[in-house]
């Protein structure tokens, strides 16, 4: 089984949470940033996630995990060039796709 959404948001996450990643208007999208929260919101939930949790669950704190990374993102590196509800958006999807991949057959 490939984890295609997974690789790609780890790549993302390399670009983004970089220490001298400086956003550039050109190379920065709503994609990459989505890719790079959603990696980080999942590293964060496996980190502290319960046992019990169920999938809905999961997936509404891995949301709301993106969330948060993206507006921590936008407020640290000066993003004001993109469209912040749409990069949750992304976020958000991207988190869901991921936990899909790592967790199939989940209901």
């Amino acid at each position: 089984m490939t984890h295609k959404h997974h690789q790609e948001a780890s790549e993302h996450h390399a670009q983004v949470y970089a220490e001298d990643a400086k956003p550039h208007e050109s190379t920065w999208t709503h994609e990459l940033l989505g890719g790079a929260a959603a990696f980080e919101a999942m590293k964060l939930y496996e980190d502290k996630k319960n046992p019990g949790d169920s999938h809905a669950l999961a997936k509404e704190i891995l949301a709301g995990i993106a969330g948060t990374q993206i507006d921590k993102l936008f407020e640290t590196k000066g993003l004001d060039f993109l469209d912040k509800e749409k990069a949750k958006h992304e976020a958000k999807q991207k988190a869901y796709a991921i936990y899909d991949e790592q967790h199939p057959g989940a209901i």
